[in-house]
């Protein structure tokens, strides 16, 4: 029975960490996708002046 308590301590602390991991990985990659979308952004910018510079030269 003892033995059963501490696969469950195992388990459970392992469970927690991996919430955890997935906790961060959730966050870590809204950062990217925002910084994704910045990037989009600016590169559509950056090509709408291109083509004006091109019909006004």
């Amino acid at each position: 029975m003892e033995e059963l308590l501490l696969v469950c301590d195992q388990l459970n602390a392992e469970n927690r960490s991996l919430r955890e991991r997935q906790d961060a990985l959730v966050a870590e990659r809204a950062v990217l996708i925002e910084k994704n979308e910045m990037a989009r952004t600016r590169v559509e910018a950056m090509i709408n002046r291109l083509k004006a510079m091109e019909q006004g030269g």
